[in-house]
């Protein structure tokens, strides 16, 4: 799910609790790994910070996400290593 406001735009990923602990725990490289990607996808998004949830992880964005920069988000997330796959989305 995109939420967006004139100050705040979210990109919130619904998993565990133990997930959302492997990303929060190496946020920075998250977040310059996904602002990798979405570069190389000439994407205007950056992520600005991760922050957890009781129901998973917020990604912080400058803009709204489209669907493109969704899914290459979520490829992302869903490829960081030891993440259970089983209850995972992004909305």
């Amino acid at each position: 799910m995109t939420i967006k406001s004139s100050s705040r735009k979210q990109v919130i990923i619904p998993m565990n609790a133990n997930n959302s602990e492997a990303i929060i725990l190496q946020e920075s490289t998250h977040i310059s790994n996904i602002n990798r990607l979405l570069k190389g996808m000439k994407s205007e998004i950056l992520a600005d910070f991760i922050c957890s949830n009781n129901k998973g992880v917020v990604i912080m964005t400058n803009k709204a996400a489209a669907t493109s920069d969704l899914s290459i988000i979520r490829k992302y997330i869903k490829g960081v290593n030891n993440m259970d796959l089983e209850n995972m989305s992004c909305h």
